[in-house]
């Protein structure tokens, strides 16, 4: 590691990778991704074991208050909490035709930082460097929990159709489902979009996440942590990957095109999407899980995905040898919500429906930290001072 002064003395920077890969920038007690073994956990706990045996609000809950509901009536009790906030006020609600028909070409994502910003605005949302933990957590819990209302409200809108308002009986990810469609949905489609919503709440240091703590080390609201978050999400480097993985299996259409297909692009230079991770260097653990959540499902599809993932890793072990190349989240989350019948402009919004509880989680530890996080950067334009020319 180098070390060399800037012009402040007091300060020394040292040459870290492009991108920051690996950099160590805090200590989080939320999470971590183990990429050489293919694990990541929430807490103690395995984010893979969690999506198979709880539910989206006891996950929410570990996030939040660091431990699991210890029976029933906790589950109960935090879910009572978070129902009521589920409705919008009547000036944010008052607002979303117009914002729909504003976001008509660039869909609910784009809609949310918005919706979001105004929504901090008039529940009266203060800088996190002003408040006690609670209040912190109080803003973040009512953010999370409105969330999937303004974007099943700005998607429903943007369809020339009327919002659906929350019910209160129905848990997160149904409710979520009920509030896109209108209709409720049968247990097991709720539970496999409640499986994947729990598998992406937190996934280390990514982008966004890493976003949303630089904001909050500034001491901003809430909603502007959240916001700056959702602007990173919606890079296609980052969660606009779903659809376009779907979109790569259209595009090939048949098993006897994947081949052919596959190897046009790769000695292209062009990425296949839903494959590879900058992470993991074995088969990501939520594509594990989301595979065989599609093979419950069954069907065309499926089957055509999964010989998809079987040549395209062949082709990837051939051509680029050496290289550890599988299927990331994106792949079979496009297959699972596509089955579930969700429109695929929705399927990046759905991912960030569960992220921001992942997101909320990081802000309120980043908050507790006073420290502005301030990297630096190396010059390398012309060399000055130069004199500054006289106008002509």
């Amino acid at each position: 590691m180098n070390t060399t002064d800037t012009t402040d003395t007091t300060v020394s920077t040292f040459e870290g990778p492009r991108g920051l890969a690996g950099v160590v920038v805090t200590e989080t007690e939320l999470g971590d991704v183990r990429g050489r073994e293919g694990f990541y956990h929430y807490r103690q706990f395995s984010a893979v074991e969690l999506a198979e045996s709880r539910s989206f609000e006891d996950v929410w809950h570990l996030m939040f208050r660091g431990t699991l509901p210890a029976d029933a009536a906790q589950r109960a009790a935090f879910t009572a909490e978070t129902v009521p906030l589920r409705r919008l006020p009547a000036e944010v609600r008052d607002a979303l035709p117009a914002l729909a028909r504003a976001c008509a070409l660039s869909g609910p994502l784009a809609g949310l930082r918005t919706a979001l910003s105004l929504l901090g605005a008039s529940a009266g949302f203060r800088p996190v460097y002003d408040l006690d933990p609670g209040r912190r957590a109080a803003d973040a819990l009512a953010a999370c929990a409105a969330v999937p209302t303004l974007l099943t409200a700005l998607h429903r809108l943007g369809q020339g159709l009327e919002p659906v308002e929350p019910r209160d009986d129905l848990p997160y990810a149904a409710n979520y489902l009920y509030m896109l469609t209108g209709q409720e949905p049968d247990p097991v489609t709720a539970r496999a979009i409640e499986r994947y919503l729990i598998s992406t709440i937190d996934h280390g240091f990514n982008a966004s996440t890493f976003t949303a703590r630089v904001i909050a080390s500034t001491g901003a609201d809430v909603a502007a942590c959240l916001t700056g978050a959702i602007g990173a999400l919606s890079g296609p480097l980052h969660g606009g990957a779903p659809s376009r993985a779907l979109d790569t299996l259209d595009a090939i259409g048949t098993a006897d095109r994947i081949g052919p297909w596959i190897r046009e692009r790769v000695l292209a230079g062009e990425r296949i999407m839903g494959f590879g991770h900058p992470v993991y260097r074995t088969e990501d653990p939520r594509s594990r899980m989301l595979r065989d959540i599609a093979r419950d499902f069954g069907g065309p599809l499926v089957d055509f995905a999964v010989e998809v993932e079987r040549q395209v890793e062949e082709i990837l072990a051939e051509l680029k040898p050496g290289r550890e190349l599988h299927t990331n989240v994106e792949f079979y989350a496009g297959v699972v919500m596509e089955l579930c019948g969700l429109p695929r402009e929705m399927f990046t919004p759905t991912f960030c429906a569960a992220r921001v509880v992942g997101w909320s989680a990081n802000i309120l530890e980043q908050a507790a930290d006073s420290k502005i996080i301030r990297p630096a950067a190396r010059y390398t334009g012309p060399t000055p001072p130069q004199p500054v020319p006289a106008l002509g």
